[in-house]
């Protein structure tokens, strides 16, 4: 990638480009349902183990931090709701997006990336095949599937550990932290915490896939660009993640 100011505003647009290829190529027929089906299959296997490991050192970190500040402030009473409102609407969507852009986006682009470097893309088009309803278009819909499902398994995994080091590790009062699940939660915490991941879940696809659609000079250009996916997955992710926060709180009323 160019380091010019030139050269990222040309890949800027070219990416938004394709984002919006992607968007009218998505009722186009017929929906390649087998391609869909492998793809998240795929994705699922890859990072539902590593998503569960990792939600619970999030889900312990926050129970911890969480669980010493309300006891500070004498309010041990509301450390279930604290862990509960942290985990649901910020730490699942973010580690959600990082392991379907760290592992996920890395294998998408390290496969569309192969198919070009093997002139696969251009062989495709020449039969008239568009790549992006053909392999696009699957992956990003199967990505944007498994966030979702993942967002789900990480609030739980993440609020369960959470419990465990709240009330062995830090002796608090298990029916105190069950009872307070919803004095700060809210359903509409975990509507936009599934929104924010299927969000995410677009965004690591549709960049893995243009950088691995834009790939070029063999085998280290390949390596070259899912390095640069993941790096530039990261800072969509967070920008957008700010954004949609803001965004909620600005709609969506707060509990005191």
């Amino acid at each position: 990638m160019s380091l010019s100011p030139k050269g990222a505003l040309r890949h800027s647009g070219s990416l938004f480009a394709m984002s919006l290829d992607v968007l009218r190529t998505l009722p186009r027929r017929p929906f390649q349902v087998r391609e869909f089906i492998q793809q998240s299959w795929f994705i699922a296997s890859v990072t539902i183990l590593p998503t569960a490991l990792v939600s619970i050192p999030f889900g312990a970190v926050i129970a911890l931090q969480i669980g010493s500040l309300t006891r500070q402030l004498g309010a041990q009473s509301f450390s279930g709701a604290a862990s509960v409102l942290a985990v649901l609407r910020e730490a699942s969507p973010i580690v959600t997006a990082l392991l379907i852009a760290g592992a996920g986006g890395t294998a998408i682009c390290a496969d569309l990336g192969a198919r070009k470097i093997r002139e696969e893309i251009d062989a495709m088009q020449v039969l008239g095949i568009d790549p992006i309803h053909r392999l696009v278009v699957p992956r990003v819909l199967a990505s944007m599937v498994v966030a979702v499902l993942l967002n789900g398994l990480v609030s739980v995994v993440g609020v369960a550990g959470g419990y465990f080091f709240n009330v062995v590790l830090q002796n608090g009062t298990p029916g105190a932290y069950l009872a307070s699940f919803t004095t700060l939660a809210q359903l509409s915490d975990l509507w936009a915490a599934e929104l924010k991941a299927l969000v995410f879940g677009a965004i690591a696809a549709i960049v893995a896939s243009y950088k691995g659609l834009t790939a070029k000079g063999g085998p280290k250009g390949v390596g070259d660009a899912v390095n640069q996916a993941v790096v530039i997955t990261f800072m969509l992710l967070f920008v957008t993640n700010f954004v949609m926060t803001a965004v909620y709180f600005q709609i969506v009323p707060q509990r005191g």
